[in-house]
């Protein structure tokens, strides 16, 4: 395997806006483009188009560093404290949630050696804003001494199944479940709060009842509040690396998911409906509370707010029929 080359990202803003309804937080921040992590069913492969690549494993060999983000980020809160008086209350919740690594890893290999994180982080805090993170990596270990005085909503930690065999087939760089779920029992042991985002799920692989209870229930032991679940989604730039994978590691599987997402990046409502019924049974088992949808949390302060996002999966609120998963912008 090629050992992920590094190059520096010129980037005009710091702070993405986030506009879709469905989530609760208005605001995203990616440290970096491209993941060393190399996961092949990852929606944001498709972003490394923009750079001139294929939606293949240049994705995780070559990685973009925003060497300038901390910077852009200092100057973009600055002028948002010019614009509200000095007053850091009223900057802070004007600006609401920042979700980190929505697209790829904060805490990815690249990140022990460039730090490009935990300077954001270093500038959220003084400026008192609240942010999420979303990792696969025990590396957010090492941030401790800044979480424990940030205004965190939570660690989301990706873990979507603890077969080691359907692990080492689609997730080709990351740290073994085994290894996360330490690293969420430290995290709870240390006061933060931690959740697991079992996302994506694999249909025919992890989407069994069985399967998903298992990862529900060693999250809880870990310490985690509590579970978000999310199927694949396959964009059609993505479909061709995931395919290739899918044929490699399980070959009688690849007509089941030809048809399930023949044209289209979702699979189809009924199946989206089935998995949203084995869910609920996997709830039960694990001893969780019901799903409830983001209707159900829209009212709540905002640490409420992603404490029962953490425990719910974010359902279409109009038709309580689709799954949501975090698209968005890098």
């Amino acid at each position: 395997m090629e050992a992920p080359k590094f190059f520096h990202l010129n980037v005009k803003r710091a702070l993405n806006r986030v506009r879709a309804a469905s989530m609760p937080f208005a605001w995203s921040l990616n440290p970096y483009r491209g993941c060393g992590h190399g996961c092949a069913f990852c929606y944001a492969r498709g972003t490394h188009e923009y750079l001139g690549y294929g939606a293949d494993d240049a994705f995780r060999s070559r990685i973009h560093v925003k060497r300038d983000l901390p910077a852009i980020l200092e100057a973009e809160l600055a002028a948002r404290l010019a614009r509200a008086g000095g007053n850091l209350e009223r900057m802070a919740a004007s600006l609401g949630t920042v979700a980190i690594g929505t697209a790829t890893d904060p805490y990815q290999s690249a990140e022990a050696r460039f730090r490009i994180t935990r300077q954001c982080l270093e500038i959220l805090i003084r400026y008192g804003v609240r942010f999420s993170i979303t990792t696969r990596s025990p590396l957010v270990l090492r941030d401790l001494d800044l979480l424990r005085s940030a205004r965190l909503e939570g660690v989301h930690v990706s873990l979507h199944t603890l077969d080691g065999e359907i692990w080492r087939a689609f997730e080709l760089a990351t740290p073994p479940p085994a290894v996360r779920l330490r690293a969420m029992e430290q995290l709870a042991q240390a006061g933060i709060p931690v959740s697991a985002f079992i996302a994506p799920v694999l249909p025919y692989l992890t989407d069994d009842a069985d399967s998903i209870a298992a990862v529900m229930q060693a999250a809880r032991a870990a310490g985690a509040t509590g579970v978000m679940v999310s199927p694949l989604r396959l964009a059609p730039e993505v479909k061709p690396w995931f395919f290739s994978v899918l044929k490699r590691a399980y070959p009688a599987m690849v007509p089941r998911y030809e048809r399930l997402y023949a044209g289209r990046a979702y699979p189809s409502r009924a199946y989206a409906e089935r998995l949203y019924a084995i869910e609920d049974l996997a709830r039960r088992m694990a001893g969780l509370a019901p799903r409830q949808t983001f209707a159900d949390s829209r009212e709540a302060e905002p640490a409420a707010q992603t404490a029962r996002l953490a425990r719910a999966e974010p359902g279409d609120t109009a038709t309580g029929s689709r799954y949501v998963q975090l698209t968005l912008p890098l």
